[in-house]
C-alpha cells in the first residue's frame, strides 16, 4: 500500500495558508470545550460551564507554549543554541506532547491558584477532555506524512514516496539516493491515534463518569498514556537529529513517558488510600 500524499494546506487566503495540522489543533480544542461544558453542567463539577471558557484559554496557552518549548528542549536543543530565533518559527513544525502536557499542568496550577480550585480536582476534570485532541493531532501527523514507524511486513504497512520526504528516506532509513519508495512502514501515527486518542478517551471518559477519589482520574490518564506511548515507540522511528538514546531501542519518547507511568501509579495508590472527594 502506497501512502496517499495529502496537501498539508487546505486553502490559501492571500499570503496565509490554512493547514490541516492547525485545523486539527482547533478541532482538539473544540472537542475539549464541548465535552468540558457537558461535564461542567453536573452538580458536583469543580467548575461551572461559564468557567470552562476561561479554563480552555489557560489550557490552550499551556498546550501551545509548552508544546513548542518542550520540542526545542527535548528534541532540538542543539539547533536552538545555534539559532535561538528558531523557537519563534512555529510554521517550520515541531511540537512535543510532553512539553504541552507540562504546559497544561502549569496552566492548571495557575488557574487553580487564581480561582481557589484544588490542583488535582482540576486535572481530574481536564484529563478526560484531552484524548480526542490527541486523536486529532495524530491524524494531523498522518496527513503531514510525519512520525513514521520502522519497516513492517504487516498488511496495512505503507510505502512513502521519497520525493518530499527526504529526511525520512535518507536521514532515518538511509536509503540510496534516487530511491523512489520506502519499504513498507508502520503507520505509527495511526497507532497513536487509536491508542492515545480513541482508546484512551474511552477508558478515561467512562472511568470518570462516576465519582472517583481525587487524583484517580489523573492517575489513570498518566498510566494509560504512558503505556500506550511507550509501546508505540518500539515501532516508531526516533527523530533523525536524536536517534536512539541507548541500547539501540530507547527513544526520547520512552524516556519521557516512563515517569508518567510511575507518577500515575503513585496517584492511583494515594487516591484510593486517602479517598478525598473529587
Amino acid at each position: 500500500m502506497v501512502y496517499p500524499e495529502f496537501d498539508p494546506v487546505i486553502v490559501h487566503v492571500g499570503p496565509l495558508a490554512v493547514r490541516w495540522y492547525g485545523l486539527m489543533y482547533l478541532l482538539g480544542f473544540a472537542f475539549a470545550w464541548w465535552l468540558g461544558r457537558r461535564r461542567a453542567s453536573a452538580s458536583h463539577a469543580v467548575i461551572t460551564p461559564a468557567q470552562m471558557d476561561d479554563l480552555l484559554f489557560y489550557a490552550a496557552l499551556g498546550v501551545i507554549l509548552g508544546g513548542r518549548v518542550g520540542y526545542i528542549l527535548f528534541y532540538g536543543f542543539g539547533d536552538w543554541l545555534a539559532d535561538p530565533l528558531r523557537i519563534l518559527r512555529v510554521w517550520e513544525g515541531g511540537m512535543s506532547f510532553h512539553g504541552g502536557f507540562l504546559g497544561v499542568l502549569t496552566a492548571m496550577a495557575w488557574y487553580g491558584h487564581r480561582q481557589g480550585k484544588p490542583f488535582f480536582a482540576l486535572t481530574d476534570f481536564v484529563a478526560p477532555l484531552v484524548p480526542l485532541g490527541l486523536l486529532a493531532g495524530r491524524i494531523g501527523n498522518f496527513i503531514n506524512g510525519e512520525l513514521w514507524g520502522g519497516p513492517s511486513n504487516m498488511a496495512w504497512a505503507m510505502q512513502v514516496r521519497c520525493a518530499g520526504h527526504e529526511v525520512l528516506c535518507f536521514d532515518k532509513l538511509h536509503l540510496t539516493p534516487g530511491t523512489e519508495l520506502t519499504p513498507p512502514l508502520h503507520p505509527s501515527q495511526l497507532y497513536q491515534a487509536a491508542l492515545e486518542g480513541l482508546l484512551l478517551f474511552m477508558l478515561v471518559w467512562l472511568f470518570s463518569a462516576r465519582p472517583r477519589p481525587r487524583m484517580a482520574v489523573s492517575g489513570l490518564f498518566l498510566v494509560c498514556y504512558g503505556v500506550f506511548r511507550l509501546g508505540v515507540e518500539f515501532v516508531r522511528m526516533p527523530d533523525a537529529q536524536i536517534g536512539y538514546l541507548a541500547f539501540g531501542w530507547v527513544t526520547m519518547g520512552q524516556l519521557l513517558s516512563a515517569p508518567m507511568i510511575i507518577a500515575g501509579v503513585v496517584l492511583l495508590l494515594l487516591a484510593y488510600r486517602d479517598r478525598k472527594p473529587a
